[in-house]
């Protein structure tokens, strides 16, 4: 008998700062590109994160997963990784790719998938950088 699929979302906040500039670039090119985000001290943000999983109801639990695991992982990919951190420089990934937060959603989504045990539930991260912009990635390639 097929089981219910029913997904699973879970919210954390963080706070990093960053700057969003591509050394390949001129100065020029990165403020045309990148603005106010370019400025050379960088700047922070507050970012909303949701973590989706998605898979069957496991009929003795009655659960996805279990929340406190997935507190766990999230805990460990966004609290002790990018919480209060500098994106650019305290965080190896970042040394040669732009700390967008389409990349920091790519960031988040692979890491967790390294830690957990079934990583073919994680469904989706969500990345509010503002509450207007919002970047969702699925592990999806072209």
């Amino acid at each position: 008998m097929e089981r219910p699929i029913a997904y699973l979302t879970r919210k954390e906040v963080i706070s990093s700062c960053h700057r969003l500039h591509n050394e390949n670039l001129t100065e020029e090119e990165n403020k045309k590109i990148y603005g106010k985000c370019n400025n050379y001290w960088g700047h922070g943000h507050n970012y909303t994160v949701e973590v989706t999983v998605c898979g069957p109801v496991d009929p003795i639990t009655g659960m996805v997963m279990n929340i406190s695991d997935l507190k766990l992982y999230m805990k460990k990919v966004l609290m002790d990784q990018l919480d209060h951190k500098n994106l650019d420089k305290d965080v190896p990934y970042f040394k040669n790719i732009i700390s967008t937060t389409e990349n920091v959603a790519i960031y988040v989504f692979n890491e967790l998938k390294k830690i957990m045990p079934n990583s073919d539930l994680l469904y989706e991260v969500k990345i509010f950088e503002t509450d207007k912009n919002i970047v969702i990635y699925r592990g999806e390639k072209k």
